[in-house]
């Protein structure tokens, strides 16, 4: 399942969390918490869901068809954060990927401090991976990201301070050779995540393609850095096959086996 909100443009959100599902081969059901009027240039609106409305749609999917793993995206208010939290714990939902949706990898800020602090202290904990980008990353652990040792030490520093099980902070947002670096850290094992950059534009849902890959990698039993690794590489060989649609950031391919066997 994906709690996230809908992208008219297609690129993200539900959108992309749902044709990543397809992708590895796993029903996806969804939870939708805000509507976002998108393109590739930009979003122009965003209207939130009622937490009731939310919580309805989790409920009735949980209850009747059953979740085996979940990820989140765009929660964007207090009420929804809570409202989500609360079911994750009261539903038992041991298969949690959280991604932090605070700030864009640009380092614009997405949702108020009000929101970053509930999903902070209550939705995080909860999380059985957290994947923030450089700058929720900073957020979360109180420190500056400038280098390949800052991201080890704000994973570090995040896996202690939120509770999470695991931490994968992407190197998406950096800059130079670590560029698209990511690390992994759960108490035990500090690993360093490396595939082929890819030199495009056309990076839009990149962060919510992740979290779902993981999420289905999950759920069909990986444990989770291998969860990782291989969503890595989904996301990685997706790029390569971006959509250069639209006037602005076009999406990841994510089928690309299709948009290959028809060249």
């Amino acid at each position: 399942m994906t709690i996230a909100g809908s992208d008219s443009g297609g690129g993200a959100g539900i959108q992309a969390d749902l044709k990543t599902f397809a992708f590895h081969c796993v029903h996806g059901t969804s939870a939708i918490t805000c509507i976002t009027a998108q393109n590739t240039l930009g979003v122009t609106r965003v209207d939130a869901l009622p937490a009731a409305a939310v919580v309805a749609q989790i409920q009735a999917v949980v209850e009747d068809i059953g979740v085996q793993g979940v990820k989140t995206g765009m929660l964007l208010n207090r009420e929804i954060i809570t409202a989500v939290s609360q079911q994750v714990e009261s539903l038992s939902i041991d298969k949690l990927v959280v991604d932090p949706v605070m700030v864009s990898r640009t380092g614009a800020q997405l949702i108020d401090d009000a929101a970053v602090t509930s999903l902070r202290s209550q939705l995080i904990p909860l999380a059985t991976i957290v994947t923030p980008n450089r700058y929720e990353a900073q957020i979360l652990s109180g420190k500056e990201i400038h280098s390949l040792d800052d991201m080890k030490a704000a994973a570090e520093d995040i896996f202690r301070r939120t509770g999470a099980k695991a931490v994968l902070v992407k190197g998406g947002g950096m800059l130079g050779e670590v560029r698209g670096v990511d690390v992994w850290f759960d108490g035990d094992r500090l690993e360093i995540i490396t595939t082929t950059q890819v030199d495009t534009k056309n990076t839009h849902g990149t962060g919510c393609t992740l979290a779902a890959a993981i999420a289905a990698n999950l759920a069909l039993g990986k444990e989770p850095l291998t969860a990782v690794r291989q969503a890595k590489e989904y996301v990685t060989t997706a790029l390569k096959h971006a959509l250069n649609i639209g006037k602005g950031q076009g999406p990841v391919g994510h089928f690309f086996p299709l948009l290959t066997s028809g060249s």
